[in-house]
């Protein structure tokens, strides 16, 4: 019997989009799945409604809150029996055997606790060309300052899939635009840190895979497309502030104690810097932003005995040294553009 796989959506406004999503998914062809909604309470009970008529297996899961991504899948988690289980987001579609290569790679290695497919633009994909997302690219990578990017994708843009990146390789994170994952490991973990609540928690989580051993690994054969900016538009404020909130707090909690001596001092350095690029930038949204970034610093402050709390947790199941996490990661990939076309993704582990 082949393994099951659970697709949990977590759900917060766009019924259209959503039932886009879900007209996709239904065109699988890998049978053993099932599909689950987290409802972060939008108001949407009418089209919640006609999607379950629709698709009579759906399962809907109604949260009396906004849990955000982070949350809404932890929730789902805790109720899924699957072998595996799909992190995705609701402005995603499928090609129809998207899920088989997924499964085999998984089913091959069994210290492969979290795969990602090759992420491609859907506002591209409708024109005709294929050009990676932002949101993951052909999987997610690091920086030795905290820093993520990816194959397909720096700082400053994205590039065109001309093929370059289509052979499994090993990653740092795979994106929770469609993250597969072996759900006994991520249980055993904790799931997502749900107070990042959106944002770099799916980042996160891989690190703390990375730390205990296990593996990621990119699955190109399996590809998704992406909206991107459904949920937060790229010049929101909002979403400035949980990037940088988030990407602190992972970073204090997941760094070895001797590095984060001398890279958290430098990091304050760049979010004070980033403070000033944004009040003169210019701009839609530079002031909201720049508030953004101070909130994050002030609020990562405020949290900072929690963090703590989960840092020594996350340093007494340390299993792997930064070393071995950062081989071959940049310094940094803020001061210049870093193309990774031509880099050999096997040895960043």
């Amino acid at each position: 019997m082949n393994p099951s796989v659970e697709i949990i959506i977590p759900h917060y406004r766009g019924d259209v989009m959503l039932e886009r999503c879900i007209t996709s998914l239904a065109q699988t062809t890998y049978r053993e799945h099932s599909i689950c909604i987290v409802d972060n309470l939008s108001g949407e009970d009418a089209a919640n409604e006609k999607l379950k008529q629709r698709f009579s297996s759906l399962r809907i899961l109604q949260m009396s809150y906004n849990a955000g991504f982070a949350g809404g899948c932890n929730t789902a988690l805790a109720l899924s029996s699957a072998d595996y289980v799909v992190f995705m987001n609701d402005d995603a579609v499928v090609e129809p055997d998207w899920l088989e290569p997924l499964v085999e790679a998984a089913e091959a290695d069994r210290k492969v606790a979290a795969l990602q497919p090759k992420i491609l633009s859907l506002q591209h994909h409708r024109l005709g060309r294929n050009v990676f997302d932002y949101a993951g690219g052909a999987g997610g990578l690091i920086d030795r300052l905290g820093y993520p990017y990816c194959y397909g994708r720096t700082v400053h843009g994205t590039e065109s899939d001309r093929g370059q990146y289509d052979h499994v390789s090993r990653i740092f994170w795979a994106s929770g635009v469609a993250m597969f994952a072996r759900r006994s490991v991520i249980t055993e973990l904790g799931g997502f840190d749900e107070d990042f609540f959106m944002h770099m928690e799916e980042i996160d989580l891989c690190w703390r895979l990375l730390l205990n051993g296990y593996r990621i690994a990119s699955v190109p054969a399996s590809v998704v497309y992406h909206e991107g900016g459904a949920s937060l538009a790229k010049n929101s404020p909002e979403k400035t502030y949980l990037n940088h909130r988030n990407n602190l707090a992972m970073l204090l909690k997941n760094r070895s104690t001797p590095n984060l001596f001398w890279i958290f001092p430098l990091r304050l350095v760049l979010e004070g810097a980033a403070i000033v690029y944004y009040l003169f930038a210019g701009g839609p949204g530079s002031i909201g932003k720049a508030v953004g970034v101070l909130r994050a610093m002030v609020d990562n402050a405020a949290a900072l005995p929690k963090t703590l709390r989960k840092r020594a947790k996350v340093q007494k199941s340390r299993q792997q040294p930064d070393s071995r996490l950062f081989r071959g990661a940049p310094f940094t990939i803020l001061p210049a553009r870093i193309s990774v076309t031509h880099a050999d993704p096997r040895s960043q582990l």
